[in-house]
């Protein structure tokens, strides 16, 4: 099989450079096309990134001497590849606008970022949860004008230590939660090299994402109506944010009050069995098993279980009843893998089985 041709743009970031490092090796894509501000264009990749490489892993070989394209230079870019995961680092109107301009080249375009998450006909998915609303497509492709291209995104990191669990759960009827996120500093796209006031300390804001925690999960439970997904109602969430001294990996404690009343047992069934599209169809970035349950008291933790599934996977823990509401429990998602790059790799991958990317 003929690998596809993948595009980053916004390759330079610390996002882009997980999907770089992600796609190594990969047996559907292959990065042949890396695009990035003007100020990096023209540079090969590796002298573009220069010291600013944030991962653990070295950079790969087969990208250190593609010359960076100007991301601005739409046309020149979407020649080369057969589609794009977005990355880049601009306002949301920006972001909205070069992502459209990409699709309308024909060029399917699965997006790291933001942007697009609430335009109604562009679908958020994580694949075990939501792969139809990938039917959306055809929609949008009608409102862009084209015939192959699209914008596909994946939803905010810090949903994804608790939405699945609540996923599992639905036919319990969840209609109460309260959640409180405790997130690693690369979802701010730093290491503590770069951010040493995060070292001992913890900061209670995060800009923008209280609102998304709470409403990202029920645009994921919607449905499609009229052409547009229309976000659930129920169950009610109310989130805090706070910023930890973690490389790796967003942890969460819930609080959740079900209609139906499950017992122990009935829940840890649901987490254990749960899983999707990506599994029945063995796509290569996915998960054998989704979500895990951990019996020990004290996980999940970071060090021992973000990596759980080459960090696709989700770990939940500590689920107990509750004095105020019903249950509640600990879950904890790698947020730079399962939550940013690798999530939209999935996406692909999943977009791929049901053709909606292909060869140009």
């Amino acid at each position: 099989m003929n690998k596809l041709k993948v595009g980053i743009l916004g390759a330079t970031g610390m996002v882009g450079q997980r999907f770089i490092s992600i796609l190594e090796n990969h047996p559907w894509f292959e990065v042949t096309t890396v695009a990035a501000s003007p100020r990096s264009a023209g540079k090969t990749y590796e002298e573009a990134v220069g010291d600013r490489w944030k991962l653990e892993k070295p950079m790969p070989e087969a990208v250190k001497k593609l010359v960076v394209m100007n991301v601005n230079e739409v046309e020149n870019v979407a020649s080369e590849v057969d589609f794009v995961f977005s990355a880049v680092d601009m306002t949301k109107d920006e972001i909205r606008a070069i992502e459209e301009a990409y699709a309308k080249t024909e060029t399917p375009v699965v997006s790291n970022n933001s942007a697009h998450r609430w335009t109604p006909d562009v679908p958020m998915v994580v694949p075990e949860i939501n792969p139809q609303h990938m039917d959306v497509i055809e929609f949008q492709r009608k409102r862009l004008g084209t015939k192959s291209g699209f914008i596909a995104v994946k939803p905010n990191c810090s949903i994804q230590a608790y939405a699945p669990a609540l996923t599992a759960w639905m036919e319990y009827e969840p209609y109460e939660v309260v959640a409180s996120t405790y997130q690693a500093i690369s979802g701010a796209g730093k290491t503590f090299k770069d951010w040493p006031e995060m070292i001992e300390n913890i900061i209670p804001y995060i800009g923008g994402e209280e609102e998304k925690s709470e409403k990202e999960p029920l645009r994921l439970w919607g449905e499609i109506k009229d052409g547009v997904i229309v976000p659930a109602t129920s169950p009610i969430i109310t989130c805090q944010c706070i910023r930890v001294p973690v490389l790796n990996g967003h942890t969460a404690t819930v609080f959740v009050k079900f209609k139906k009343k499950p017992t122990k047992e009935e829940l840890i069934d649901k987490l254990v069995n749960f899983s999707g599209e990506p599994q029945k169809l063995a796509l290569p970035s996915a998960p054998k098993q989704f979500i895990q349950y951990l019996t020990e008291d004290n996980r999940p933790q970071v060090k021992l279980d973000v990596d759980y599934e080459g960090g696709m996977g989700v770990s939940i823990g500590r689920l107990r009843e509750d004095t105020v509401y019903d249950w509640k429990f600990v879950g904890l998602a790698h947020n730079t893998l399962r939550g940013a790059a690798g999530g939209a790799i999935l996406c692909a991958e999943l977009l791929k089985a049901k053709e909606y990317i292909k060869e140009k």
